[in-house]
């Protein structure tokens, strides 16, 4: 059947026009039951046994997505009506609804109302789209009914009272209040969430269910929890259309709002209006606004720019304090700095050059889900009902949040997840719904599950759609591939691998060929990825999504299922595997004569880690061919490495750290300093080598399309803690180029012999990060890397681990004729998004590796006794009278009676010990001795 569906449209001319587009409709679409006596049942996703078949509306997926995620909720037909509103209103929930209708264990059916003709609905006169929609959600809950009869229930949830006044007029059961007994035999309901959730008799699901603003919780009231009275803490926040002539005006200024990691109570807005950031002191001027969320800003008078104590760092305690919260009595007066303030340092705050502003809207929210615990409180009197608690987040950049909670005495010793409903401007804390329990609080795997949550890291188990895309095991090298005219057989050269110890998913080899012309043919060969990674398959989706593969310190989190790592694509020692190569003919002198690109097929000789191919170089005895070949490359490599160092590359350095973990418990037995050799840094040459000359070719051939990689320079604001601390110690760092900045740490030297890593260390916390992007969003001199000091830069040799590589191999297969271009590449919008999507994860993933390593740091030293950390100043043998005085300019700290005084860069002995200021929040506390 056809329908013409029409609607109006304004051009760009102004002129209104008629769009009139045809819509089939079918009597063939299946319903999702296998019970059905009419549909085929081949189709079927909902259960063979199910009771209640339950139809949700749109609301009730935008508010109650957490409910609909939990094991005890199945049997859920998603109109395609509700799909196409969710996807409209909020792309997160979509995308969540979407994985539970792809999920194979949960039961969640779509049904494409809008294409069936018996529930397609055409808009009536006068009527708004969003009534239009929720009449086709009625008239499909009332065709499922017919259409099932007798053989289920079903159940329209829904909260909108009109939608039940609709329903009652048009002849719909509509209780909105029943509870549902098991064996209830009505038909169809119209059933609100609440009374839904209460009839399955699990009292823990209504703790899921996102709870109306409520009252207050006063700080006098933590240990009860009782509401307070009603009190204005923060400012209303402006509508939106005063704000958009704000910023209009020049008025307000927009940004996305980043708090402190180290100290909450002071937030920063990086504003392309004005150039600078705006500094956002104390909780009151953050307005209810959180990490991360895009806020309009308005400017403090300049008198009231303060500069704040920048080196202190909010201890727990002090995150709470009464008047922190409180907004002045005026709307137009600014918090002022208290005299408790400026006497922390001994002298009053100075007015500063940088602008300091409060929030005065909240554009677009960040909330999302948090992991921590309930702070800890006694059981209330008869134990059992609804009880309110305080979650707080294991990242104190998040305030506290106010939930109700039937199983206090369960969650109390628990890492929990809540999730944000709402912020009212007369509550102090926002408030929240609990999501899940992640388990005991201390617990090792439940941690490490807190840092994956926090860094929305997909962990989960690839599904069996991904894994039906892998071939076979086990896969060899097929005839047809040794056969096949664009693979160049390589089998015969001598090529290795060099990893770290117990490498499995190894993705980069070399080889080192001496010619008879005294040059030397040297090749990167790289894991034939996407010889098995199409686009369009499900397995290229989820990789596409997880973007990375993440390293934690007891495990690694891959971005392609483990068949596919550690075995079709690893290039393992003596086994025949399919690469993609980059071959150069080379001098001694590593000038490149010339360069090709070709599918192959090798066999790795060996597979080397660092410090095996260390010391086959190092051993003057050995002379067999692969440590000949080592030598050779390296002897290139440090040429190479030493052209880059002139061109002005910048040798950085991090506190990097490697673990000795139990194999059993998976424990850390022993830390260190994780040690750089030459093989190391041979590698990395050549790999640089290749990511650049592929960038050469693909953007040489695709030069609108092209994924490539670039490194901004820093900002003098940026490196102004640098040159403080630099200037504090006597060096004089010259950043005006990549390369003077390159020569200045080389002289940066004294007479310990980690100064320079340090200073290395501080200049890599200064620089911006690397990032990727679609070559037609940025101009050529854009395109500049400023570590590598290179103008074009991609990513091409971890196929394994990264997707931009599986990207780059597409645009190399293409540029050499191999393969045609895939369709994501006429598509700019979805290039940028994919990339915009990879500096995300790739952010994600260095996160949750450092925070890795802290959770292991810290259970090293709690069981015993390269770190990190904030020292406090009180020194354990402190004798002294007076206060401390911050002295910007020498960037020095000392007592005003001159007892003590320390300096940066002065080394200092410490007490180190694990603490726990606030319940369930260990950290190390570093003392000075």
């Amino acid at each position: 059947m056809l329908q013409n569906k029409s609607f109006s449209r304004k051009t760009r001319q102004g002129k209104v026009i008629k769009v009139v587009r045809e819509h089939y409709l079918r009597d063939d679409i299946y319903c999702g039951a296998p019970f059905c006596k009419v549909c085929d049942s081949s189709a079927a996703r909902l259960s063979s046994t199910a009771s209640t078949v339950l139809i949700v509306d749109t609301n009730v997926v935008l508010n109650q997505i957490d409910l609909l995620e939990n094991e005890a909720i199945d049997d859920v037909v998603v109109l395609s009506v509700v799909l196409d509103e969710v996807k409209n209103k909020n792309l997160g929930v979509y995308n969540r609804l979407r994985a539970l209708c792809k999920n194979s264990v949960k039961k969640f059916f779509v049904f494409s109302n809008e294409y069936h003709k018996d529930t397609y609905v055409k808009a009536m006169v006068g009527e708004s789209p969003n009534d239009r929609n929720d009449r086709a959600i009625r008239v499909a809950a009332q065709w499922y009914q017919n259409h099932l009869g007798n053989a289920t229930r079903v159940v329209l949830i829904t909260n909108d009272r009109d939608n039940k006044r609709k329903a009652v007029e048009e002849g719909i059961s509509a209780e909105t209040g029943v509870v549902l007994e098991k064996d209830d035999q009505s038909i169809y309901l119209f059933v609100s969430v609440e009374a839904y959730v209460k009839s399955l008799g699990q009292p823990g699901l209504l703790d899921l269910l996102i709870q109306a603003p409520s009252e207050d919780v006063g700080m006098e009231d933590v240990e009860d929890l009782k509401p307070s009275k009603k009190k204005i803490i923060y400012t209303e926040h402006k509508p939106m259309s005063e704000i958009n002539a704000g910023l209009n005006r020049g008025i307000f200024h927009q940004g996305n709002l980043l708090v402190n990691r180290y100290n909450p109570c002071e937030a920063y807005v990086r504003s392309a209006s004005i150039g600078d950031e705006i500094i956002i002191y104390r909780r009151a001027n953050m307005n209810r606004a959180f990490d991360g969320d895009v806020v309009a800003v308005e400017l403090l008078p300049h008198e009231q720019w303060h500069e704040e104590n920048s080196l202190s760092i909010a201890d727990e305690e002090d995150e709470e304090e009464d008047d922190v919260h409180l907004v002045p009595s005026s709307a137009d007066d600014a918090p002022r700095v208290t005299n408790q303030m400026q006497s922390s340092l001994g002298n009053a705050n100075p007015i500063s050059s940088r602008p300091s502003g409060r929030v005065v809207g909240v554009i677009k929210r960040n909330w999302h889900s948090y992991c921590g615990s309930l702070e800890p409180m006694p059981m209330p009197a008869g134990s059992g009902g609804v009880a309110h608690a305080l979650f707080v987040s294991k990242d104190r950049r998040i305030p506290k949040i106010r939930i109700q909670t039937r199983q206090l005495g369960n969650l109390l010793d628990k890492r929990i997840i809540v999730a944000v409903d709402s912020w009212d401007c007369l509550c102090r804390y926002p408030s929240g719904h609990y999501v899940r329990t992640i388990g005991e609080i201390g617990d090792r795997d439940t941690e490490t599950e807190v840092v994956l949550i926090e860094n929305d890291i997909d962990a989960r188990p690839f599904s069996s759609q991904v894994l039906a895309c892998l071939p076979p095991l086990p896969w060899s090298v097929s005839s047809e591939d040794l056969e096949n005219p664009i693979r160049q057989d390589l089998r015969h050269l001598r090529v290795f691998s060099v990893d770290p110890p117990g490498c499995k998913d190894i993705d980069d080899a070399l080889h080192c060929t001496a010619l008879p012309n005294g040059n030397f043919e040297v090749g990167v060969h790289i894991a034939d990825v996407t010889n098995f990674v199409h686009p369009g398959s499900p397995l290229n989706d989820e990789a596409t999504q997880r973007g990375t593969a993440v390293y934690l310190v007891e495990r690694r989190i891959d971005m392609l299922p483990k068949p596919l790592t550690e075995d079709i694509c690893s290039l393992r020692a003596d086994v025949e595997r399919l690469a993609f190569s980059v071959i150069w003919e080379m001098t001694p002198e590593a000038e490149i004569i010339s360069a090709r690109y070709t599918k192959s097929v090798i066999k790795s000789c060996a597979a080397l880690s660092y410090v095996e191919a260390q010391a086959r170089m190092d051993d003057s005895r050995l002379m067999d061919s692969v440590t000949t070949d080592l030598r050779n490359m390296n002897a290139l490599a440090k040429v190479m490495r030493q052209r880059r160092i002139d061109r002005g590359a910048l040798t950085l350095a991090s506190a990097e750290v490697k673990f000795q973990i139990d194999t059993e418990t998976h424990d850390p037995l022993d830390i260190g300093m994780y040690q750089i050799r030459e093989a190391n840094q041979m590698v990395e040459e050549f790999m640089l080598a290749a990511n650049s000359s592929v960038a050469e070719k693909i953007l040489s051939h695709f030069p609108l399309c092209s994924l490539l990689r670039r490194h901004p320079s820093p900002t003098k604001e940026m490196l102004e803690p640098l040159l403080r601390t630099a200037t504090a110690g006597g060096l004089n760092l010259d950043v005006s180029t990549s390369k003077a900045l390159a020569d200045s740490l080389d002289r940066a030297v004294g007479d310990d012999p980690y100064f320079n890593k340090l200073i290395r260390i501080l200049a890599t916390r200064c620089m911006p990060q690397a990032v990727y992007f679609c070559s037609e969003d940025l101009t050529p001199p854009e395109f500049y890397h400023y570590g590598l000091s290179a103008p074009l830069y991609t990513h091409f040799t971890s196929p394994i681990r990264r997707y931009a590589d599986v990207i780059v191999h597409w645009l190399l297969a293409a540029a050499l004729g191999i393969y045609k271009l895939p369709g994501i590449f006429q598509d700019r919008p979805q290039l940028t998004s994919i990339a915009d999507n990879l500096n995300y994860r790739h952010g994600n993933a260095r996160m949750a590796s450092r925070a890795s390593v802290g959770l292991h740091t810290l259970i090293y030293f709690r069981k015993r006794f390269g770190i990190e950390g904030s020292v406090y100043l009180a020194p354990r043998n402190d004798k002294g009278g007076g206060e401390w005085l911050v002295d910007e300019q020498q960037q020095k700290v000392k007592k005003t009676d001159g007892s003590i005084s320390f300096g940066v860069l002065q080394t200092v002995r410490i007490h180190i010990k694990v603490v726990e200021p606030q319940p369930n929040r260990p950290k190390l506390q570093l003392t000075l001795i």
